[in-house]
């Protein structure tokens, strides 16, 4: 074997998301963060288009974040559907993390490629960079509220029309234990076609 199968797998297995609440105060430095993004960079993408886009929040600029989204939510959602407890978390978790990447989709030029395939692509990457935060003992939550799919979001972070916006991945240090997973037999999940 080329490489330690056990080890890759016990990285794969051992992936979790972790929310912000449970984040210290401990900073995750800017190498680490480097790292993740470098990794990330070596996700499959057709036509090697490579669509991935990070924009870095690190230290006070969490702050313009946390209001950008705060101003977002109380914006776009409707009156019947907002919950204040829903805007405290949106706002607080620019400052409960170390560090927030938000994750965008560039389009690229060749049409002949789906918007879909860049997509996964850009989903492809996040995951590297989740498997590259567990290896480094970090909790990660890959965040996905509505008001970042919205124009508003994409004027906020200058992106054009084609791009996306596809989510906010938030870092830190875990305060709790490492959490168990589970998952389904492959039996339940996979059919096979000899």
């Amino acid at each position: 074997m080329k490489y330690n199968l056990s080890e890759i797998t016990e990285l794969i297995k051992n992936r979790r998301t972790i929310y912000p609440k449970f984040y210290s105060s401990r900073k995750v430095h800017k190498e680490i963060i480097e790292h993740l993004i470098r990794n990330a960079t070596w996700a499959p993408t057709h036509g090697n288009t490579q669509p991935w886009r990070f924009k870095v929040y690190r230290e006070e600029s969490r702050k313009e974040l946390s209001v950008k989204l705060g101003d977002l939510y109380k914006e776009l959602t409707p009156e019947n559907l907002f919950k204040e407890e829903k805007l405290k978390k949106i706002i607080a978790r620019p400052f409960l993390s170390s560090v927030a990447i938000v994750i965008c989709m560039k389009r690229g030029d060749n049409e002949k490629i789906p918007e879909i395939e860049e997509v996964q692509a850009v989903a492809c990457a996040v995951q590297n960079m989740c498997l590259t935060a567990t290896a480094y003992g970090l909790g990660s939550f890959w965040s996905s509220p509505k008001i970042i799919y919205s124009d508003q979001m994409k004027s906020y972070l200058k992106l054009k029309s084609e791009d996306k916006c596809l989510g906010i991945l938030y870092l830190g240090y875990p305060t709790i234990d490492w959490p168990k997973g589970q998952r389904k037999p492959i039996e339940y999940l996979t059919e096979w076609n000899d």
